[in-house]
């Protein structure tokens, strides 16, 4: 039962006016190794995707879609990861462990659209990637320079659009207390975990959002690499095959973590998985992915390489 001031406060809308992050348990020790740990990985992801976009920009045969997009990417991972580690970093050091909740609200939005943003991305560097090989003489005339600019800005688009209404109605729930989030950022299930009202809206719509944008753009990427892998098998030259295999496990293997783990954490019907766990998924989609993306799609790239060296 709750009394006076409290049910004033609930009927007037949000009583929580800041959260508290718990971040990962352990002893003083082990949180201070998973800070250098974060610390050197989102130093790496920043340098490397930096030095990927620059690399690109002043080299002018690297100015074709596959590196335009690659570049977004890189741009992409930059922001997602930034908006994670260095807060995570301050909870687990324990000099930040409060966020106010507007701040908890909008790195939700930001992190879920860059999200949303980067299901898109990947499913056309997909489908950049199948008129390359499957199409090679009509490439240029398939994927134009508008053409790449238009798919790369409707990713952004339609990452951030496809987020603003989960928002919206997520920052709209009741929060009455408790104020502990089991987490070391600010997501779905944890505010989900901590509302007093009714969160049924909310789930159904994290649900639809979840379908329609990671598993419809999961299904365009699978579906493109695999005509691309039907075209490797007609290749003749055994070492041209291996070759072309080695690069697209390299980029199927990333795809598979990120969209494995993006499943489990948002394609559900309610917020039933254990936020413990959720540290351990969220930990590969804002901190691994970010770091192995570029590098991965770089990976043996002749092109790369020579423009590397010049």
């Amino acid at each position: 039962q709750m009394d006076l001031s409290t049910w004033k406060d609930t009927a007037n809308g949000t009583s929580v006016e800041e959260f508290i992050l718990l971040g990962f348990p352990g002893t003083w020790q082990s949180r201070v190794s998973l800070v250098v740990v974060f610390a050197l990985m989102y130093t790496l992801t920043v340098i490397g995707n930096a030095s990927i976009i620059a690399l690109v920009w002043r080299s002018s045969n690297l100015h074709t879609p596959m590196y335009f997009f690659l570049c977004n990417l890189s741009f992409l991972e930059i922001w997602y990861t930034t908006g994670v580690v260095p807060k995570a970093i301050g909870v687990m050091l324990g000099t930040s462990q409060t966020i106010s909740f507007s701040i908890c609200m909008l790195q939700l939005f930001f992190l879920l659209s860059l999200g949303s943003t980067e299901c898109f991305l990947l499913s056309v560097m997909a489908y950049d990637r199948y008129l390359a090989i499957c199409y090679p003489l009509r490439y240029s005339s398939l994927m134009s320079s508008v053409l790449s600019v238009q798919l790369a800005l409707s990713s952004w688009l339609g990452g951030f659009l496809a987020i603003s209404l989960l928002a919206f109605l997520t920052s709209r729930l009741t929060f009455c207390g408790p104020d502990v989030i089991n987490h070391f950022l600010c997501d779905i299930d944890s505010c989900l975990a901590l509302s007093c009202s009714d969160t049924w809206s909310v789930e159904l719509a994290t649900f639809l959002v979840s379908v329609i944008v990671v598993v419809a753009s999961c299904v365009v990427t699978l579906v493109s690499y695999m005509y691309i892998i039907s075209s490797i098998l007609r290749i003749q030259s055994v070492h041209g095959r291996r070759k072309a295999f080695s690069t697209c496990s390299a980029h199927l293997s990333v795809i598979m973590i990120w969209y494995g783990s993006t499943m489990f954490l948002y394609v559900k019907p309610s917020a039933q998985n254990s936020l413990d766990l959720n540290k351990v998924v969220n930990t590969l989609n804002t901190v691994v992915t970010p770091l192995l993306n570029p590098f991965i799609y770089t990976l043996r790239n002749k092109e790369v390489k020579l423009a590397l060296e010049r």
